[in-house]
């Protein structure tokens, strides 16, 4: 195990392209971190960084205090499992996962044993006779992860390992990585673009967009306290419902006003006047049930139904606003149809305006009764 980081790592290409933007962040000895972002963010060059198949402009990339950014990429003591497989279709799995041992002149004994343990993980015992060209996409996979394992090195590297997975396997060699991880505890570094994978394997998330660190934290931190609106709106699904409000006062507390609703904001300091974005996920808008009423709901009228199964996505339509939530599945609801919908302020969290607005709370924080209401003005 060993401790990865990076300090202000910067990426200029020829022609002046920046591709990644005085990134800092740190992965504890046997965490298993994840860079996340849209395509074009800068992650997988900040992995190439790591692995030594780009340059670094400038900053540091270390691992147990040693830099990194003149060392040869074999010479880094690390393991990277590739997009594409990378197999030698010539080679047995056996000779695909052997590989790396043999060119570094490990004795023969000494590969076999690390080799059955290799594929013992990985549940590749059965398969050690066949060529790649014998396997699924997912026993490929796993040869890759498979050789990278046999390696033992310090820190492992992965580049969107299951974006050429069929769903079902995507998940399957995920949950394999994932009690992978939690019995070797080895460091790694994983990219992907998928916020689902991301949230299953991760122990740290980093956001990236724009070549740049939006947001570092835990799974949890992510998504519940984003720190600003890309985060909350790329991470999740459905995506965040935004909203603008204005935000004035009523006996000391923050209102904030979304012209077809208005919510207390107790724990919000807010500039009379100021607009804000009021953001809430999907699955925290609440569909009341049949003839309920309350003066802490809001009337909307459904847009459209996406049934998922145990769960649908409903469109709702209040005012000018068009929220979208996630409730337990129900029959009856058809478009047109107006019903109620309640969110707690707790859920609520409220961002400075704009595309990139920083995360300034949540309009509540604890029960409050007599503010923690959401309704028409």
């Amino acid at each position: 195990m060993g401790t990865l980081s990076l300090q202000n790592v910067c990426k200029t290409f020829a022609g002046g392209v920046v591709a990644v933007k005085d990134v800092t962040f740190s992965v504890p000895p046997g965490a298993f971190c994840v860079l996340l972002g849209p395509s074009g963010c800068g992650k997988s060059t900040t992995l190439r960084m790591v692995a030594g198949l780009e340059g670094v402009s400038s900053g540091t990339v270390s691992i147990d205090g040693t830099v990194l950014n003149t060392l040869h990429p074999k010479d880094r003591d690390i393991a990277m499992v590739f997009q594409n497989y990378a197999l030698y279709p010539h080679l047995t799995v056996a000779e695909n996962i052997a590989f790396p041992l043999n060119m570094r002149g490990v004795p023969k004994e000494q590969v076999r044993a690390r080799v059955a343990r290799a594929a013992e993980a990985m549940q590749l015992t059965e398969l050690l006779a066949r060529r790649p060209a014998q396997l699924s996409g997912g026993q490929r996979q796993r040869v890759a992860v498979a050789r990278a394992i046999v390696r033992e090195p310090k820190v492992f590297l992965f580049d969107e390992p299951l974006s050429n997975l069929d769903a079902r396997m995507r998940m399957q060699t995920r949950n394999e990585l994932r009690a992978l991880h939690h019995r070797l505890r080895v460091t790694s570094l994983y990219v992907t673009h998928d916020q689902e994978e991301a949230l299953s394997l991760a122990d740290i998330i980093v956001v990236m967009a724009g070549g740049r660190v939006r947001q570092v934290g835990t799974p949890v931190e992510v998504f519940d306290s984003p720190a600003d609106r890309f985060v909350a709106g790329f991470v999740g699904t459905p995506a965040m419902n935004f909203v603008e409000a204005t935000a004035s006062s009523v006996d000391g507390v923050t209102v904030l006003d979304a012209g077809a609703f208005q919510t207390f904001a107790p724990d919000i300091t807010a500039r009379t006047g100021h607009r804000y974005t009021l953001g809430v996920r999907p699955s925290h808008i609440q569909l009341m049930q049949n003839g309920a009423t309350g003066g802490a709901s809001l009337s909307t009228v459904v847009g459209s139904v996406e049934y998922l199964g145990d769960v649908m996505d409903v469109s709702l339509i209040a005012g000018t606003h068009t929220l979208t939530a996630r409730t337990p599945a129900r029959p009856g609801l058809i478009p047109g149809q107006t019903v109620r919908a309640t969110i707690d302020p707790r859920h609520i969290q409220v961002f400075e305006p704009g595309p990139d607005g920083t995360s300034i709370g949540r309009a509540a924080t604890h029960p409050a009764p007599q503010t923690s209401v959401l309704s028409a003005p």
